[in-house]
């Protein structure tokens, strides 16, 4: 018979902590219940309230004085959900989930209350939602939980660290068997056997490969090519191992027979201060503003930038550009410890045809930031 425990879970005791978050926030935000819609496998909200990595789609319902609900799709899933689940109320939603969903507002006597909503839930759900609940009142509470969950518990960091770990390993085998003659589309079939003997999974592989004499794009692409890599060429990457929810993330960049050429070793010598510099600047108490202005030195060295300069780790605020090439408005957002990160400068030449990205995974502590992965920060010279 399966067992909860034959699964990679987080304690009672932190999951009891993770309810508790929501019960508050509902008092704060002066609603009778939450539902929160996740969709597809790790759905994160779905995910971090029940320890099941959720299916097609899910809502959770919280209501103070009751138990939470769980209502899923599809209905092959539902007994994994069963096994897995710390919340005991699972059920499935029916033919027609949009129905299930009415029925447990009606049910649980919230026709008329304050519903909290997290997630993006379907149009359709919330319109059928207004139109049969005239009484009740809506609010998204979306992005107070994403900010709340910005801050990592002790268990969710060492989930995060063993991913970077993945991550680190993923790497080592790419710069073991990186070789003339393959096929950009291929390099993933050494990169993801290190996450899968360990039970992991790829997040994503972001790779471009180009001769280091002729570059042509300054991204790490989200889909490969079948061009042949041959002596001369460089590759740069954007690499994501993931272990049951959570990832880490690295970016190295990789030569053929060759160490990089002048402007490429000045470029990654730029990134690499690039991110020195933010990792120290980044601490408990520091601001947004504050490292978006450090990172004007990647502008200061003659480069541009495509990507964001930082984001939190599974693309949790905060997010930011440098202040040159700011792309939206945003709150200013302080740095708190035990956030997690990703610092990934991404230099690119004014003419956008060369780039690379530099970066990896780090903790926000009261002094700086603490890196969760191993690997070198260096240039990969593959023979």
């Amino acid at each position: 018979m399966r067992q909860r425990s034959d699964y990679p879970t987080f304690s009672d005791q932190e999951i009891a902590s993770r309810h508790q978050v929501v019960y508050r926030l509902m008092e704060q935000e002066n609603v009778d219940a939450l539902l929160v819609y996740g969709s597809g496998r790790y759905a994160s909200d779905v995910y971090w309230l029940s320890d099941w990595p959720s299916s097609r789609e899910a809502y959770v319902l919280f209501q103070a004085g009751k138990e939470p609900v769980i209502l899923l799709q599809l209905f092959n899933h539902f007994p994994m959900a069963k096994v897995m689940s710390v919340i005991e109320d699972v059920r499935w939603a029916g033919a027609n989930t949009t129905t299930s969903v009415l029925e447990l507002i009606r049910e649980r006597g919230l026709d008329s209350k304050r519903i909290g909503l997290v997630g993006s839930i379907p149009f359709q759900v919330y319109l059928k939602m207004a139109q049969q609940f005239p009484g009740a009142v809506f609010s998204d509470l979306s992005g107070k939980l994403r900010m709340m969950r910005t801050i990592k518990s002790p268990a969710e960091v060492e989930r995060i660290r063993f991913a970077s770990k993945l991550t680190d390993e993923s790497i080592e085998a790419l710069a073991n068997g990186l070789k003339a003659g393959m096929r950009e589309d291929e390099i993933a079939a050494l990169i993801e056997p290190a996450y899968l003997k360990r039970g992991g999974y790829a997040g994503i592989h972001f790779m471009s490969s180009m001769p280091m004499r002729d570059p042509d794009f300054p991204v790490p692409a989200q889909f490969q090519s079948n061009r042949k890599l041959q002596k001369g060429d460089c590759l740069i990457t954007e690499i994501s191992g993931a272990y049951s929810g959570y990832s880490g993330q690295i970016h190295r960049t990789f030569s053929l027979g060759e160490g990089p050429t002048p402007p490429w070793q000045k470029m990654h010598a730029a990134a690499v201060e690039s991110f020195e510099v933010l990792a120290e600047v980044i601490k408990d108490g520091a601001t947004t503003t504050e490292a978006e202005e450090a990172a004007e030195i990647i502008h200061r060295r003659g480069y541009s930038t495509y990507d964001d300069v930082v984001h939190g780790v599974n693309q949790y605020p905060p997010i930011f550009q440098t202040k040159t090439r700011k792309r939206h408005e945003s709150k200013e957002l302080v740095f708190r410890e035990n956030m997690v990160i990703v610092i990934q400068p991404n230099l690119i030449t004014e003419d956008e045809k060369m780039g690379l990205q530099f970066g990896e995974t780090l903790v926000v502590t009261k002094k700086g930031c603490e890196t969760l992965n191993a690997y070198p920060r260096e240039w990969v010279t593959c023979q």
